[in-house]
Order: C-alpha cells, then sequence, then structure tokens
C-alpha cells in the first residue's frame, strides 16, 4: 500500500478533456465499447474483465503467523488483459481506473496498479488516477473525470479483510467437514447464516402442532330472498352471547353446529358503522434487496437472474437511434438516495402525465431503517426517466424490459403523493346485540402514487384489476347502510381450520430477512443463494427453498461446534467492524487477529472430534426424522435382534445410512441416505459390505478389496495400517463393479506397466490406468488409449504411434498458459 501512496502523490488535475493520451480501466467489454463512444480518440477504454487475481485456492494463501500475508494468484485469462493496458500505456499521460464504485471495485484498481508496479509499467510522468460514477451516460462519465482521486486505502484494506477473513473460514471449516460429515463440500461466513437461518425455520416446521379452530362466515342481502340485482356482502362472526371471540373461541365442530343453529333462528339489522381515511405512502426507491425481493414477487425471478439482468441494464444498450448508453444506475446499492436533480426531473415528468396534484410537493427524501446500511451510492433508477418502458420494446428482451419497467415505476411513484384509502366497517347484529357479525372493505379515494401502476407504461408488471372492481361493489353496498336497516342471512358457511406453521422462505422473503438481520452486503445476496444451491444444501421448489438433509447436517455441525460463525448477531457485527475499516475506524489486521485467536481455538477442538460423537449429535438432533420409516418405532435391529439401529456416516464414500450398532458382528443396513434426500438407495445397494473382499493375492496372500471412496470405486491391494502404502486401481470406468472377480482385479492391479524407453530420450514409455480408462505415458506427454484397443495387446510400437497422433493431450499447463504466485507483506 506504500508503493501506491507515494506513486498518487502527485496533485491531480481535471481528466476531461484530456491534453494528451489517456488509458481507461472498466470491468467489462460492453461498459468499454459504451464509454469509449461517449470519450473519443484522445481514450482508449480497456475491460479488465473484473478481478485480475485473487488469493490462491489452496491451504496457506492466507498467513496469520506472518502478519496476515497473502499469496495472490493470477488467472491465465488475466495476462491477456494486463498485457493489453501495459502496451496501451506506451506514451500515454494518464491511467485511469473505473471500476465498480463500491469495495470490490476499489480493490480491483487496487490490484491492476500492483500489478502493473511488479511489471514496471508504470512511468514516472503518468498521472495514475481512480474515478467513479454511479450511472453510465455521457454526462456522468465526463463528470467523473472532472473529480479524480486516489486509491481509497480504507476501502482495499476493508475488502483485504473481508477476503482473509473469508477465506480463513471456508479453508479451515471444510476440511474438517470432508472428514467428519463426507461429501459436505465447504462453509462460509455468510453462506453458513443464510443456511442456518433456512434450517431454523425447518427446525420450527418440523416441530409445529398445529391447533383447530373454527370460524363462522355469512353473507348478507339487504333484500329477503336472492335475486340477480342482490348486493351481497360477506361478514365474519366476532362476538356470542355477548362475548368476544377471539381464534380458538370455537374450537370444534360440535360448537361450530351449535352457533349455526343459534344464528339461524335470529333477524338481523345494522347497529352501527364507521368510516376512516388512511393516507398510504408511496414506496421507497429499489435498493438491490428490495429490487430482488419484489423482481422474486412480481417477475418470479431468481436473486441471481434479477442481478444478471440489472447487471445488463446498468452496463448498456444499443439505443434505436444508434446511440448506447447505460439505462439505470448503479445496481449493487442500499442507499436510498436520490439525487436532487434526479428528482425534479421525475417530479417534472408525473405533473406532465399525471397531474401536478399526485407530483410531492418536494423532493422526498428516504433513509435506511435496516442494521449496517452505508448508504454510499443513489438508489436503483433509470438514468433518463423520460426514456419510457415502451420506448424500449425491441431493444430489450422481454425478461430485461419487464425488470426495467419495475425499475421504472418504482422510481415514479417515490415521487409522488401518498394515496387516501377509505375505509368502512359495519357491525350487524341481531336486536340485543348478542351475536355481532363485521364487514369491512376500503376503497380508493385518492390514487397518489398508486396512478403509475394504472399506466399504459406499467402494463408489463400490472396485476389483475378483477379482484379491485369486486371490492369496489362491495364497498358501495356497504356505504349505503345505515343504523336500523333490516338484513336479511342469505348464505352461512363453517369453515374448519389448523394454525399454520411459519412459511419456508422464499429467495425474496430470505433476502428480506438478511438485510434485516445486517447480514451481508448487496452483491453477496444473489451469489449466497446460487452456493447454497450449488452445493446440494438447499432445493427451489415453486420459488420456496427447502434444505436438504446434508444441509441440515452441515447446519446442524456448524451449530454445534461452531456456534460465533453460525450466529446471525456475529455475522452482522462483522459487517459492522468492516464498515468501520471502509471509514477508517478500524485497523484491518488487527480485526483479522482478534478474529484469527478465537476461532482457530474452535478448529483446534473440532479437529479432536470423533465422527462416533458427530453420528450421536445429529441422531439426537434429527432422530424423529431418521427413523420415521420404521414401522412399529422399535430401533431393535431385526437381522441379529440384539443390537439397536443408529445413524451411521459411511467411511467410504458420502453417504449415510441407518445399520446395526452391532457391525463388523451384525452387518445389517435397515436404510440408505445420500445426503441430499431420504430416499432409500436400491435394495442390493443394501447389502453390499463396504468394503468388499474379493480374494487373496496369489504373491502376498493380502486381502483385495473393493472400496468406494470419494472419487469412485477402487481396487486396494491390502488393507489399511500405518506405515503401508497400498497399491490401489481404480475402477470408475467400469460400469457394473459388482460383476468384478478377483481375475479381474488382478489383472487391473498390475498396472502401471512399463512397456520399454522411448528410442528418442531413453525415458520409460508407461501404460497406465487412470479414472477414465487406460492411457500412455511418456514424461509429460499422455496419450489415451481407444476404447476398442485392449490393453493386453498395447506394445512399445503401438504405444509409441500412440503417442505421436493427433490426440495427444500434452500433460500439465498449457505451453500459452502463464501463473504467478506474488507472495506480499501486507
Amino acid at each position: 500500500m506504500g508503493k501506491i501512496k507515494s506513486l498518487e502523490q502527485r496533485p491531480l488535475k481535471k481528466l476531461y478533456p484530456s491534453s494528451g493520451k489517456s488509458v481507461v480501466v472498466v470491468e467489462s467489454v460492453t461498459k468499454a465499447k459504451v464509454i469509449q463512444g461517449y470519450l473519443g480518440d484522445m481514450y482508449e477504454v480497456l475491460p479488465s474483465y473484473g478481478h485480475v487475481r485473487d488469493l490462491a485456492g489452496r491451504s496457506g494463501s492466507v498467513r496469520p503467523d506472518d502478519d496476515f500475508s497473502m499469496v495472490w494468484e493470477v488467472p491465465s485469462a488475466a495476462w491477456t488483459h494486463l498485457k493489453s493496458i501495459k502496451v496501451a500505456l506506451g506514451g500515454a499521460e494518464n491511467l485511469i481506473l473505473a471500476s465498480d464504485p463500491d469495495r470490490e471495485g476499489e480493490a480491483i484498481a487496487w490490484h491492476i496498479i500492483e500489478m502493473l508496479l511488479q511489471q514496471d509499467a508504470l512511468h514516472k510522468d503518468l498521472t495514475v488516477a481512480r474515478v467513479v460514477f454511479h450511472e453510465i451516460t455521457e454526462s456522468s462519465i465526463k463528470s467523473a473525470l472532472d473529480a479524480p482521486r486516489e486509491i481509497d486505502v480504507n476501502l482495499v484494506h476493508a475488502y483485504l479483510a473481508r477476503r482473509a477473513l473469508d477465506y480463513l473460514i471456508g479453508f479451515n471449516i471444510s476440511p474438517l467437514l470432508w472428514r467428519k460429515l463426507p461429501g459436505c463440500q465447504s462453509a462460509g461466513r455468510v453462506q453458513s447464516a443464510a443456511l442456518a437461518l433456512i434450517c431454523d425455520r425447518e427446525m420450527e416446521i418440523d416441530e409445529f402442532k398445529p391447533q383447530e379452530y373454527w370460524t363462522v362466515e355469512v353473507e348478507f342481502n339487504r333484500k329477503q330472498g336472492s335475486s340477480m340485482n342482490s348486493k351481497f356482502f360477506p361478514s365474519y362472526l366476532t362476538h356470542f352471547d355477548s362475548k368476544k371471540l377471539n381464534q380458538f373461541s370455537i374450537s370444534s365442530h360440535t360448537e361450530a353446529k351449535a352457533i349455526e343453529q343459534e344464528i339461524n333462528s335470529l333477524e338481523f339489522k345494522v347497529i352501527g358503522s364507521k368510516r376512516n381515511k388512511m393516507r398510504k405512502n408511496p414506496p421507497t426507491p429499489y435498493i438491490t434487496s428490495t429490487l430482488q425481493q419484489d423482481a422474486a414477487n412480481k417477475l418470479h425471478f431468481s436473486a441471481m437472474y434479477t442481478m444478471k439482468l440489472a447487471q445488463r441494464l446498468y452496463e448498456g444498450v444499443q439505443l434505436s437511434d444508434g446511440k448506447a448508453a447505460g439505462l439505470i444506475t448503479y445496481m449493487r446499492t442500499d442507499g436510498l438516495h436520490v439525487s436532487d436533480e434526479a428528482a425534479k426531473d421525475i417530479r417534472s415528468l408525473v405533473a406532465e402525465r399525471y397531474g401536478s396534484n399526485l407530483a410531492s410537493d418536494g423532493v422526498r427524501k428516504y433513509f435506511k431503517k435496516v442494521k449496517n446500511a452505508q448508504e454510499a451510492h443513489e438508489a436503483i433508477r433509470p438514468t433518463d426517466i423520460r426514456r419510457l418502458p415502451s420506448m424500449l420494446a425491441g431493444v430489450l428482451d422481454e425478461d430485461s424490459l419487464k425488470l426495467y419497467t419495475l425499475i421504472w415505476s418504482r422510481t415514479m411513484a417515490c415521487q409522488m403523493e401518498p394515496a387516501t384509502i377509505d375505509q368502512i366497517q359495519v357491525d350487524i347484529g341481531n336486536a340485543n346485540e348478542s351475536v355481532v357479525f363485521r364487514s369491512t372493505c376500503s376503497g380508493v379515494e385518492f390514487f397518489g402514487y398508486q396512478a403509475v401502476y394504472k399506466d399504459v407504461e406499467a402494463k408489463a408488471i400490472r396485476v389483475d384489476e378483477n379482484e379491485g372492481n369486486e371490492r369496489g361493489e362491495v364497498f358501495k353496498a356497504l356505504s349505503s347502510l345505515k343504523a336500523g336497516d333490516p338484513l336479511y342471512l342469505s348464505l352461512l358457511e363453517l369453515e374448519q381450520h389448523h394454525t399454520l406453521p411459519p412459511s419456508r422462505y422464499s429467495e425474496g422473503a430470505l433476502v428480506k430477512k438478511l438485510e434485516e438481520l445486517g447480514i451481508g452486503r448487496p452483491s453477496t445476496y444473489a451469489i449466497t443463494m446460487k452456493v447454497l444451491q450449488d452445493r446440494n444444501y438447499v432445493t427451489v421448489k415453486n420459488r420456496v427453498l427447502y434444505p436438504e438433509f446434508r444441509g441440515r447436517m452441515v447446519s446442524a455441525f456448524l451449530s454445534h461446534h461452531f456456534s460465533e460463525v453460525t450466529d446471525y448477531s456475529f455475522t452482522a457485527d462483522m459487517e459492522t467492524e468492516l464498515d468501520n475499516v471502509s471509514a477508517g475506524l478500524t485497523e484491518w489486521k488487527g480485526l483479522l487477529k482478534d478474529y484469527w485467536t478465537r476461532f482457530s481455538m474452535y478448529c483446534n477442538r473440532v479437529s479432536n472430534v470423533h465422527i462416533h460423537q458427530v453420528e450421536k449429535m445429529l441422531e439426537k438432533k434429527f432422530g424423529d426424522f431418521l427413523f420415521s420409516f420404521l414401522p412399529d418405532k422399535s430401533r431393535t435391529c431385526p437381522s441379529c435382534m440384539e443390537g439397536t439401529l443408529i445413524f451411521k456416516v459411511s467411511r467410504f464414500g458420502s453417504g449415510y445410512f441407518i445399520g446395526c450398532d452391532q457391525h463388523p458382528k451384525c452387518k445389517y443396513i435397515a436404510k440408505m441416505l445420500d445426503g441430499d434426500d431420504d430416499e432409500e438407495v436400491a435394495s442390493q445397494d443394501k447389502t453390499f459390505e463396504e468394503p468388499k473382499v474379493l480374494g487373496l493375492s496369489p504373491g502376498s496372500s493380502e486381502k483385495i478389496l473393493l472400496k468406494n471412496g470419494p472419487y469412485g470405486f477402487y481396487l486396494q491391494l491390502g488393507e489399511d495400517r500405518k506405515g503401508y502404502l497400498p497399491k490401489r486401481a481404480s475402477v470408475s470406468h467400469i460400469k457394473d463393479v459388482g460383476s468384478i472377480t478377483l481375475e479381474d482385479a488382478l489383472e487391473l492391479l498390475r498396472y502401471p506397466v512399463t512397456l520399454g524407453n522411448h528410442p528418442n530420450d531413453d525415458h520409460p514409455v508407461v501404460l497406465k490406468l487412470a479414472k477414465n480408462g487406460f492411457s500412455i505415458r511418456h514424461r509429460r506427454t499422455i496419450a489415451p488409449v481407444p476404447k476398442n484397443i485392449k490393453p493386453n495387446d498395447i506394445t512399445l510400437e503401438k504405444a509409441l504411434k500412440l503417442l505421436l497422433g493427433k490426440d495427444v493431450k500434452q500433460s500439465g499447463r498449457p505451453k500459452n498458459k502463464k501463473k504467478q504466485e506474488v507472495y506480499e507483506a501486507m
């Protein structure tokens, strides 16, 4: 960081217009093309294609014992992009880093400078500047160039702290998961908290006990009997026998029938009515989380898909007039601010389309009320409010147009007057008012902001209006009633209900909950949903999130052994600490040191936990679920009649099963689980004893075992024991592993076989068995053996021909692949 600071100490001047060549670096090709069109030939706009380097994807890339130094890795493709930037800097006066206006964007700019410094690509006369913009329009880009600044060191520190923290959690918890819960792949900071929310809700549902209750609903008519012109209006029972009813006052069918009989013998009249008006304020403009929620609820889009479409709208499209422009402001934001200039334009258009009485008197200001809001950026809005959705028909695809319409409508609404709702309540009772019904309804007196959703421009997102029409008729009928008017019962219905458990989360509801708790950031919500699904921890059915059994096991394991990681307040408090780092209030390495001291203690403690303890913990937590298939609830082993059925983790794969605790004396398996659901595996798999002994090796009398590991089935010569590395051979290429005989195993275990030495260099040519079949290897060159050639028929001459063939595959890294690992003491 010291290098960057010394590099950027020169006073920065306005960068538009440019007096010489300027190189502008943005993140995407689309953005680069649009901005290039705005700036002209004096500027060369290049994409970095996102991050140019990242932490090396292996253990040890963050080193707590070395002052949290980090090992960075540059992907091969990034070298090409860096080379393009380096070449463009030849003869340039300015390097302008214009990545996104958030922590990630700041980090990308920092990484680019670091890599260019290492390559001596920044000559002494070059001015390096950072600019940010929140919308891709010509005026916004040029204004940003007139306000250059230095790299924000605090934002970079916050990025480093977050990256290191997530790495340390992932690369320390994940290996423990692999060993204690085979098949469970990873656990991350935000991901674990989100999974805990889903699994805790599922536990609430499992433990929920429904309670029966009954309701009495009737329809009244102003005229006795019924006709086509009669006005019916529904009512619900609120008082019976002069007592006010609550939800559970009528708890059985017997009670409901007695009430029905009493009601049918009575005459009713209006005993009172009440009207009041309610103001309904316009909605706030969209931020990332509310856009994802509304897109899920109204358009049925996933969070990931919503962000993909929003990214496209932000980066820009080619308009019908041939010009390119970004259509919305930056879409990863938690700020509700709308610029005064934009608000003025919005109010002006509202007055033109709907009348000045619907536009707000002044600019409406909104402030975030959820935990940990940064509010560094504007809310999501169209870059030009006068670019109506209908103008983009034919320019945008159907889904992109729907999302733009959603954003346009919400932005218009946020600068409009509140709607006025007229509410009416009518009480209907018998002569002594011992039985009382109530009818309620509401109608819109002043549409206010709701007018925008009736606009033809909002047609793509409009809901069905039939319900509103029916409500209008009921409202009119109730409004005409006055005290003393007789009413006649035309319909009475008794309805049985049961209380319902809490609803499972949809993506939108989970995003809302995460935001309320202050967990994660706008940029993390969509990727968190995707990771949970990719890991098979959660599945989506009808837009509802269901935890798989594997996900529930992971969450239970983490909650039991890493309670701090899954604690909602901890994750939210960590976001606060990272925000403090961004603001320069907290030293980032001190934050990491404090966390790592506690977290490493958890890891050391859990590494000593035996897998039997994990099995017992999971059995205790999920016992009702795991043993629900037993017909008589008896857990006595039906095979040996002595043991007890228990939950077990397979040592030879990623599965789980219910088996006898007298193993190996009794090898009965009652049910096998694959971790994704509770479906039984085929019956032949139940009897497969792992590992399976095929026989003895004639030469050594060692057992030949058929085993199942993380990468499939394999053969092993000899049992596992300390200080002995048994010979193994993969059989993943054999479909029916159950058909493998001792003779087959002996044949497969004799590989690899040296066929001879290569005539050119005298190095050995080896025939080897790999996961996908047989192959020939010579030094770093590998040639697959065609499936129609038997391995016994391969001679040295045939092997040499295969190595020279067109299908030769270079082993190791491609020649054009470059990779650099940079070790830096931060």
